[in-house]
């Protein structure tokens, strides 16, 4: 009887260990590059962003010491014009993937708190609905660079 309770405690912890995974558990980031632009304008962050949970995962801040703010982006082009507009959050679906790429989702680091050099690698604070956070390094491409290598 008494290993019954044991196995019924065993099985009841593997499911509460399940149930607490985090957004940034499952959220992999990779391809995580900066276009370095000169002085104090802006500078574009991008990354392919996964997820391997089998919930949406929702991205709501990134932050980095080294700039004074960051915020996400999407740019877009209709008839013609582009635009840019501010995103309060991104979601990424169960088991699926966003690429922040030139053109699309991105995010706006203002306000270098330093210089920075092309092949420095700046960690970003990646923040998620749950409250799990993940840093990754991003590494500081030229401005005239298109993708991470």
């Amino acid at each position: 009887m008494k290993s019954r309770y044991v196995y019924i405690a065993m099985c009841l912890f593997a499911a509460a260990t399940q149930a607490v995974a985090s957004s940034a558990d499952n959220v992999h980031i990779t391809k995580a590059w900066i276009r370095l632009l000169p002085g104090q304008l802006p500078a574009g962050a991008y990354a392919d962003l996964a997820n391997d949970g089998d919930q949406p995962a929702v991205l709501r801040d990134v932050s980095s010491v080294q700039f004074g703010s960051s915020m996400l982006h999407q740019s877009s082009s209709e008839g013609g014009m582009s635009r840019m507009a501010m995103v309060d959050e991104l979601t990424l679906p169960a088991h699926g993937h966003v690429a922040m790429a030139p053109g699309g989702y991105h995010l706006m680091l203002e306000a270098p708190k330093g210089p920075l050099s092309v092949g420095d690698r700046v960690p970003l604070k990646f923040q998620f609905a749950d409250g799990s956070t993940t840093t990754v390094n991003f590494v500081v491409r030229p401005a005239y660079a298109m993708g991470p290598d």
